[in-house]
């Protein structure tokens, strides 16, 4: 198969890259290892910032992100019993975010492949890229027992940190940054109305929650656990025991209970891998970078790698111009660290850390106080929340 871009996973990141492309005539092939079935059943984040939204708009895809999505104008900090609102509307001059699973996202990205006949491989097995360094590089793998090859101008990996991608670049050429922090989120999906019109993150002595939503007859509810614990540690009655203790009575009574859909536990990692770019080679989304879901920043990061890719790329086949292929990495980068650093701080200042002392703490509550004490360390905050521009 020859194509001008081998997209290397078909996840968001990739299927909006490929429907972008495709819309503007940019012949590309995604490779996915996994089925469209799993792919839909991944469980991930729901805040998209204006500019993931205005992308999924650009690429044909946002009617029903539209017309169900919940535009949120503010979220809630709950800290020792009150609860307090970020209104992002009025900190940014208008800005807000949609609440849209990426579930639905990428369900509304599959619809656009199919509509445009877009090529999307599944169950590519031993995906590999090569000649990342030639003017001819390509992609082999394996279907149904069949070793295929794409030759392609340009490769981008949107495979995750466990992909081929980015573990296909020397070691020698790519530097990675990490920090793991010392607990989890369990999460947990039911059909139940949400205790709250808006997002409430809640710090506590016991540790982090959050009250997040789909829709309004589906809720996300999450609390801050030791790595150490199992799902089947988690009965639902335990969870929901767990997390009214972590809101404000007034929420906590308000609660409405149910069997959970989906419960699952995701450690919190930030990870940056630099240069993203290696010859022909272009990482894009978690094969580069991963935030704590604290900021709501993944997708939203993932989504921005997207838009410089997808402009760089319409310069060099339209215009001869690779200038933004050349810029790409740097210019990806500035944006991921300002993720970077929004989540790591939020996540520091909502978390109970397992090595916190009572100095620790007494910052924590004190920088609380500053924050809603200012009406410029807000700002800040909703600047970041809402999504930086591109």
């Amino acid at each position: 198969m020859k194509t001008q871009v081998a997209i290397i996973g078909g996840g968001p990141s990739g299927l909006l890259l490929s429907q972008l492309l495709d819309r503007q005539g940019i012949a590309n092939v995604v490779l996915e290892k996994h089925t469209r079935d799993y792919v839909l059943a991944r469980i991930r984040a729901g805040v998209l910032e204006h500019g993931f939204t205005d992308l999924m708009r650009e690429a044909g895809v946002a009617e029903r992100m539209d017309r169900e999505g919940e535009v949120h104008e503010g979220f809630y900090i709950a800290n020792a019993g009150e609860r307090r609102r970020v209104d992002l509307h009025a900190l940014t001059g208008g800005s807000s975010v949609i609440v849209y699973g990426q579930t639905e996202v990428t369900r509304d990205l599959y619809d656009g492949r199919d509509r445009m006949q877009g090529i999307v491989v599944h169950e590519a097995e031993d995906v590999q890229p090569h000649g990342m360094e030639t003017a001819q590089p390509f992609v082999t793998y394996r279907k149904n027992g069949e070793a295929l090859r794409v030759d392609c101008d340009f490769i981008v990996g949107c495979d995750g940190y466990h992909g081929v991608s980015r573990a296909s670049i020397p070691a020698d050429r790519i530097r990675t940054y990490e920090r793991v922090y010392p607990f989890g989120w369990l999460g947990v999906l039911s059909h139940t109305r949400p205790v709250s019109p808006e997002l409430i993150y809640a710090r506590h002595a016991r540790g982090f929650a959050l009250c997040s939503l789909r829709s309004q007859v589906l809720s996300r509810y999450y609390v801050q656990v030791p790595l150490t614990d199992r799902v089947q540690d988690w009965s639902d009655d335990r969870f929901w025991d767990e997390l009214r203790r972590r809101l404000p009575a007034e929420v906590a009574a308000q609660l409405q209970t149910g069997p959970s859909v989906e419960k699952s536990i995701a450690p919190l990692r930030s990870f940056v891998a630099e240069p993203m770019r290696y010859g022909k080679l272009f990482l894009a989304g978690d094969a580069a970078h991963i935030v704590p879901p604290t900021g709501a920043r993944g997708l939203n990061s993932a989504a921005s790698d997207v838009y410089y890719l997808y402009h760089a790329f319409l310069a060099h086949y339209q215009q001869g111009d690779a200038s933004g292929l050349d810029a790409y990495s740097d210019k990806a980068l500035a944006r991921v660290w300002k993720g970077q650093r929004f989540s790591w701080w939020l996540t520091q200042l909502l978390h109970s850390f397992p090595d916190q002392s009572a100095y620790d703490q007494h910052m924590q509550q004190v920088e609380l106080d500053y924050l809603f004490s200012s009406q410029h360390a807000l700002a800040s905050l909703a600047e970041n929340y809402v999504g930086l521009p591109y």
